[in-house]
């Protein structure tokens, strides 16, 4: 019998973090999938006329050459406890990473931005 475990991977795109300025995550290698489901979670925010957009990006290689990924953008941020979540479908290039740009006087964002991989072409895959 096959269960979650078995089939879908877990990786922080943007581990916890209280953020003041913008936040580029650390690319993931998703090799070996064929479905994302991109997580945002934002807990407390503060400043005055915060904002926080979100997005995905891909590139060929790890640590460069990153472009948007169309329609992989959240919707933008500006109050305490907010959850987003993106699918992503038909990607062409074999990393990804988040981006998080943050605007406004002296913002303040608790947040973290997850990857959930899935559909593998092997299992199990941990």
């Amino acid at each position: 019998m096959r269960s979650v475990y078995d089939a879908v991977k877990s990786l922080f795109l943007a581990r916890p973090v209280r953020a003041t300025s913008t936040v580029t995550g650390t690319g993931i290698d998703t090799m070996g999938y064929n479905d994302a489901m991109i997580t945002l979670e934002v807990g407390t925010v503060s400043g005055t006329t915060p904002t926080l957009d979100g997005k995905i990006q891909e590139s060929d290689s790890l640590g460069s050459g990153y472009v948007d990924l169309a329609g992989a953008t959240f919707t933008q941020v500006t109050a305490s406890n907010s959850s987003q979540k993106i699918r992503l479908t038909g990607r062409t290039k074999r990393y990804i990473r988040f981006v998080g740009t943050i605007a406004g006087t002296t913002p303040s964002f608790d947040l973290a931005a997850n990857a959930l991989l899935g559909n593998a072409f092997r299992k199990p895959v941990n």
